[in-house]
């Protein structure tokens, strides 16, 4: 007689594995332990063989059943349903093994488990928020331009333009680390140039906020890179000059008995004094051995002789490299962050940093002030304007905004 749900159910166990039988080589086994699976007999070249087909109750008797037509369907075809079983569960393996999420995992661990914590925070986002839960788990060689551009489309769903592109431009990084190691062709990522929504250039990004302005300092301390430009960052917010003007200094500018830097600003037309604090001093001393013979105390690593300065992709590149983009921060925004805290936080005198920004600033008649205008007091606030960021550094209580007037 056929098997029955109720059969099967009340099947007690006994001291060694039995076998009820169904029909059509499908029987139930009982084991000792109370444990009952379905199993179909079957011969294949002449072999007598058994397939498992599921255990009872997780897999029902219809279901059972339907297993069992579709094996003696491949036996009649000339496939062995066991070699079939083996070859899909590989396939399935494989498949998983060639994932976007395998694989965009393995790239993080090989390329950005080493970079800052806020770089490591922002992917890990980008991936389980954004691209893991659309396209994680296909294989990476049958994701469709259109596929990637469906996840692009969510985030811009939002609004978050900015974060559609990195997603974008992290999703090529797998993708071509991917076709490195042999499990897919090509890059997708190419096919959509033009499809996402343009990113709104605006002003110079910057950081202005203490607590970020923190971690991002906590960033440029824990840069791996060249010391050259990580000297270089490290002094951008101490000093908060132009991008260039900081580049393109020459050691001939600075006067290490007077703390300071004297130089032409060519946007301006004047000539410019920037009091080095303690902080600064000894950032430029420190590398003073390593450039000090050249011209240039930031020379492009590509004239060892130091004939030219440092390009600014440089430094943008160790930004992007350490996590924060362009939306985020920009070497230029460092002057942004400097004329926001100082007046804002710490409440020095508006007219001290302009003169420190390198503005152009003009006494109550109308006159423009001189190089060497409120000179030790400006010595003063940069000594302060370093401490303070020390303090953040190393987690010292924030002070928060002022309401500014109105």
């Amino acid at each position: 007689m056929p098997l029955s749900d109720t059969t099967c159910k009340n099947a007690k166990p006994k001291d060694k594995p039995y076998k009820v039988a169904d029909e059509k080589g499908m029987f139930l086994l009982i084991n000792p332990n109370a444990s009952k699976y379905f199993r179909l007999k079957y011969r294949f070249d002449g072999k007598e063989k058994v397939l498992a087909l599921g255990v009872y109750p997780d897999t029902s008797l219809k279901q059972a059943r339907i297993k069992r037509d579709q094996a003696r369907e491949q036996i009649a075809n000339g496939i062995d349903p066991n070699e079939n079983k083996k070859a899909v569960k590989l396939a399935r393996s494989e498949s998983l093994a060639n994932s976007f999420e395998v694989i965009a995992l393995e790239w993080y661990q090989k390329n950005i488990i080493t970079k800052s914590d806020h770089h490591q925070k922002r992917i890990t986002s980008l991936f389980n928020r954004d691209l893991f839960p659309y396209i994680g788990a296909k294989p990476i060689s049958e994701i469709k331009p259109t596929d990637l551009l469906a996840a692009l489309r969510r985030i811009e769903a939002r609004n978050a333009i900015e974060t559609a592109h990195r997603a974008m431009q992290v999703s090529s990084q797998v993708f071509r680390y991917a076709v490195a190691t042999g499990r897919t062709d090509r890059d997708i990522t190419p096919d959509l140039r033009g499809a996402l929504t343009k990113a709104d250039e605006g002003h110079f990004a910057a950081v202005t906020d203490p607590k970020k302005a923190a971690e991002l300092l906590r960033a440029i301390d824990g840069y791996s890179g060249s010391f050259v430009v990580k000297t270089a960052l490290q002094l951008a917010p101490l000093l908060f000059q132009r991008p260039g003007e900081l580049r393109q200094a020459e050691w001939q500018q600075i006067d290490f008995e007077a703390k300071e830097w004297r130089y032409f600003v060519t946007k301006t037309k004047v000539e410019h004094i920037v009091p080095l604090s303690k902080q600064a001093i000894d950032l430029l001393t420190d590398l003073h051995p390593l450039t000090g013979k050249g011209r240039y105390i930031f020379p492009s690593a590509r004239t060892p002789n130091g004939s030219r300065a440092m390009s600014d992709a440089a430094l943008l590149g160790a930004l992007r490299r350490m996590g924060f983009e362009k939306s985020e921060m920009t070497i230029h925004g460092f002057r942004a962050m400097a004329r926001t805290i100082l007046d804002e936080v710490l409440g020095h005198r508006v007219d001290f940093i302009e003169h420190q920004l390198a503005h152009a600033v003009k006494d109550p008649n109308g006159r423009a002030y001189n190089r060497t205008a409120h000179l030790p007091a400006r010595h003063k606030m940069m000594q302060a304007w370093s401490d303070y960021l020390d303090g953040l550094k190393n987690g010292a209580q924030v002070i928060a905004f002022k309401k500014a007037a109105n």
